[in-house]
């Protein structure tokens, strides 16, 4: 009973966390005629929020051991939330840009899936994998229901008050979850297992590279569709279709987990991202972007389960949030990164094409980078007997 509750408490926050973060993409088209702000202006604001979250994740690591996830993830989704009332609020380009990065950058941090794996590591051990994968699916249905909420809203309340709805659904759910989710249990005087990530360079080589085209695509194919004939209600509406295909995907890989290592399936989800961004590169009609959500969507956020399920084997359960910390702190700075060159592309070129044929080979790294699957028929055949 209690696992149930901390699943669908963890679901229920990736809603919300990754709901509001992902939405930010939405806004761009329609704030810079409202707020008066350019496209490079929003990039850079979104690298910086990525770019901040980044390194907060090791001080997040430490006060989920110290304080319990329960505490850190409720702080982050009421930070998250409270970003977007800010932004409702907001008079000066610096305001915006504050908001953004500090409220929206720190609350996600604190909310997002380090908090997650740690809430659900310490519940189901070793056996986390398929729980994070369903729980994974809190990820996309936010990024269904947000972007969705967004541009249903724009006509008849305008920016500032779709900003300020969004904010107060993720205040209103995270009370709701503050009496869901069951407290902590007790710090172990004794731990025991592996506290660092020793040996898994590869992985988490393969993780920030998947990071460097997700927040990228993500955010900017809204935009990118703007540039190429959409309305900006239209175009926001791609975000909504990827979360279809990756809700779809993350509750099949969830059964495939049993008969499939992580890495056989991270593999081939790297190569169909690849795909994804070469159409991405090549389309003339918005149209196409369709296909590209899709396949994008197919095989993007699944490969943040897949990979905290290699990364969290054999980890101490009681440092869970300083062992992980390692793995978010490059995933976020890598995104931050990536947004900030694509960003730069788009300055120079006036379109996002170049970074997203980058994104091509680095899909092809990450795919590369993958080890084999080793352990996985070992331990088949020690339960065997």
């Amino acid at each position: 009973m209690r696992r149930d509750r901390v699943a669908g408490a963890a679901l229920a926050a990736q809603s919300v966390s990754f709901g509001l973060n992902f939405t930010a993409g939405v806004f761009f088209t329609p704030v810079s005629a409202a707020y008066g702000l350019t496209a490079t202006t929003l990039a850079i604001a979104a690298g910086l929020a990525t770019a901040v979250t980044g390194p907060a994740q090791p001080v997040v690591g430490v006060l989920l051991d110290r304080l319990g996830a329960r505490f850190v993830l409720l702080t982050g989704l009421t930070l998250i939330s409270g970003s977007y009332l800010a932004l409702a609020a907001v008079r000066e380009t610096w305001q915006f840009v504050a908001a953004y990065v500090l409220l929206g950058g720190l609350g996600f941090a604190a909310s997002s899936s380090l908090a997650v794996t740690t809430l659900i590591g310490r519940a189901y051990g070793d056996r986390a994998g398929p729980a994070l994968t369903r729980a994974s699916v809190g990820i996309n249905l936010g990024q269904l229901l947000a972007p969705w909420a967004a541009t249903a809203l724009f006509e008849p309340v305008g920016v500032r008050g779709a900003y300020l709805a969004l904010g107060l659904t993720g205040l209103v759910v995270t009370i709701v979850l503050a009496g869901v989710l069951p407290p902590d249990r007790g710090p172990v005087r004794a731990p025991s297992g592996t506290v660092a990530l020793r040996g898994k360079g590869r992985v988490l080589a393969s993780f920030g590279l998947h990071s460097a085209t997700l927040y990228v695509l993500i955010l900017l194919l809204p935009k990118y569709a703007t540039e190429l004939g959409w309305s900006a209600v239209r175009a926001g509406r791609l975000v909504a279709v990827s979360a279809v295909a990756a809700g779809i995907t993350a509750l099949v890989i969830a059964r495939l987990l049993g008969r499939y290592p992580p890495e056989t399936l991270l593999r081939a989800l790297h190569l169909v991202r690849a795909v994804s961004l070469l159409l991405a590169a090549t389309a003339t009609d918005p149209r196409a972007l369709l296909a590209v959500a899709v396949i994008f969507g197919t095989a993007s956020f699944t490969v943040i389960p897949l990979t905290m399920a290699l990364l969290t084997r054999d980890l101490d359960r009681t440092r869970l949030g300083r062992a992980l910390a390692p793995a978010w702190l490059i995933h976020q700075v890598s995104a931050g990164f990536a947004l900030a060159v694509a960003a730069a592309v788009h300055a120079q070129t006036g379109s996002y094409r170049g970074y997203f044929a980058f994104g091509v080979l680095l899909s092809l790294t990450a795919a590369a980078l993958v080890g084999r699957p080793a352990p996985i028929p070992t331990l088949r055949k020690e339960s065997a007997r």
